[in-house]
């Protein structure tokens, strides 16, 4: 089973994603911020991250460089 993890700061969408995506057998993992987002991407160790550009606290943008630098 691939592990995804969703970053979305709206409930609502992060609510619809993830239970569409287990039902295709997903593993979600759910963030609601950019560095919340980063930190679980290092502990989680996902094969996918579905990240919402306009987040709290650390934009998408900046939470995907984090990501792609290895910080």
């Amino acid at each position: 089973m691939s592990k995804l993890l969703l970053v979305e700061d709206n409930e609502m969408n992060r609510d619809m994603f993830s239970r569409r995506l287990q039902r295709r057998g997903y593993e979600v993992v759910e963030a609601v911020d950019g560095e919340e987002g980063v930190n679980l991407a290092r502990s989680e160790d996902p094969d996918l991250v579905l990240m919402d550009m306009s987040l709290p606290v650390v934009d998408g943008w900046e939470a995907a460089r984090r990501l792609k630098a290895g910080m």
